[in-house]
């Protein structure tokens, strides 16, 4: 009997895990446009092609090489001061995201090596944005958890 219950778990799990699909997107560009097209409503886009194929799409972004200036809370006290197209558009930026992670459960990573050498504060990154050792490792763990990859660059 516990043979078969756990034959049936097993089966049960199988099967939950069918219909979901998994992608990690490796952001490397400081292009607002390309990440507004690619992220910030790509990502939208594409959990609602699987929503509507009754699949789940699981996202999760690694952000390194010129996206970090995406995710910092206060512009003019980091790297980016000079950027006024960022400036300009930063807090429109912050409420997107933060819809992707409230709305679409998007998980975001920052190198902490990148962050270092840039010498971005993590005080000053968004709450939500998880911070790994390096894209590297981020990339690695999320492809051996079944992602799939995606770059974005320019």
């Amino acid at each position: 009997m516990k043979k078969l219950l756990l034959l049936l778990a097993f089966f049960s799990f199988l099967n939950a895990e069918e219909g979901i699909k998994k992608v990690v997107f490796d952001l490397t560009t400081g292009d607002l446009k390309v990440f507004e097209k690619k992220v910030l409503s790509g990502i939208a886009h594409q959990k609602s092609y699987y929503e509507g194929k009754m699949e789940e799409l699981q996202a999760a972004v690694v952000i390194h090489g010129d996206a970090y200036k995406f995710f910092v809370k206060d512009v003019s006290s980091s790297p980016f001061k000079d950027d006024k197209e960022l400036q300009k558009e930063s807090t429109q930026l912050a409420t997107r995201i933060s819809s992707l992670v409230e709305t679409y459960d998007v998980e975001f990573l920052m190198c902490n090596a990148g962050m270092k050498s840039k010498n971005i504060k993590k005080e000053n990154i968004f709450s939500f944005v998880k911070i790994v050792p390096n894209s590297t490792i981020g990339l690695i763990d999320k492809q051996n958890e079944g992602y799939a990859y995606i770059p974005i660059a320019k």
